[in-house]
């Protein structure tokens, strides 16, 4: 349930960072910035061995340096609902489809069911944009969709090589900052002197401390209790949260067809996560 929340705050705040003066450079800063500061005293306890492990480093770029950078990017272009649906919806099926290439684990009958319902689901959702094409929501979806891939590949490996997830996170964290920080200072475009303070401490406070660290520790905690597929499958609720959440919150439309889709992944998802 905490992590089903922190991914449906993570679409919200993030399309509310898109939407502000912030680069999503800028975005991804704060995120390492705020949870090194938090996770630095205990930079001394990880493993030696943790910073030569290619694995690691593997899953860094994975889930950080190549994620969250094209992520936030997608957030600039498209509305929170978007995030919606690629993020969480396309995980039952990228991760069912990497057990299969990979570990040769067909899908069950069931689960295939799921699969489709979920499909179908996504042609729901995309309707609208059929008919009232627009080049930057396909431009945000395109990078949303290729983060949600980044992201697939990283929660199955994740489960595979089976880290503790407290060393993973501070790995991340850690390894990202690192490779990240002097770059963005340097060479990338930056819009913070611009920005609201209260804008600033929201992107800080959520991508740093509850997106970096406890969304993180959450999520690799289910991985280890339920396996890949059940977790993402599980977090096809999130949609729902947002599609509700972004209306109030973001004044962003709920179409009948996203409605639709909703309902179809939802329950294709909940079959997906079945054995």
């Amino acid at each position: 349930s905490a992590t089903l929340m922190m991914w449906s705050g993570f679409s919200l705040i993030s399309r509310l960072g898109g939407k502000s003066v912030l680069t999503p450079y800028d975005i991804f800063a704060l995120r390492l910035i705020t949870a090194s500061a938090i996770l630095l005293p205990f930079i001394g306890s990880m493993p030696r061995r943790a910073w030569a492990d290619r694995r690691l480093w593997i899953l860094t770029c994975l889930c950080s340096l190549i994620y969250c950078p094209i992520a936030y990017t997608g957030f600039k272009y498209a509305p929170a609902a978007h995030g919606g649906i690629l993020f969480p919806w396309l995980q039952p099926f990228l991760i069912s489809a990497l057990a299969w290439l990979v570990a040769g684990t067909r899908p069950t009958r069931i689960r295939t069911i799921g699969l489709s319902l979920i499909g179908s689901g996504i042609v729901c959702a995309a309707m609208p944009y059929l008919t009232e094409w627009s080049p930057d929501y396909a431009f945000g979806d395109l990078l949303m969709f290729i983060s949600s891939c980044c992201w697939a590949l990283y929660g199955f490996f994740a489960a595979r090589w089976n880290y503790s997830p407290w060393i993973l996170t501070r790995a991340i964290a850690f390894g990202s900052a690192i490779v990240y920080l002097p770059i963005y200072w340097y060479f990338l475009p930056k819009e913070m002197s611009n920005a609201p303070m209260s804008m600033i401490l929201i992107q800080a406070a959520f991508q740093g401390i509850s997106a970096t660290i406890l969304a993180m520790l959450t999520y690799l905690k289910s991985l280890q209790l339920l396996g890949p597929e059940r977790t993402a499958s599980f977090l096809a609720l999130v949609p729902v949260v947002i599609g509700v959440l972004a209306v109030p919150l973001l004044d962003e439309p709920l179409t009948p067809w996203l409605g639709a889709g909703i309902v179809l992944v939802s329950l294709g998802s909940y079959g997906a996560s079945k054995t």
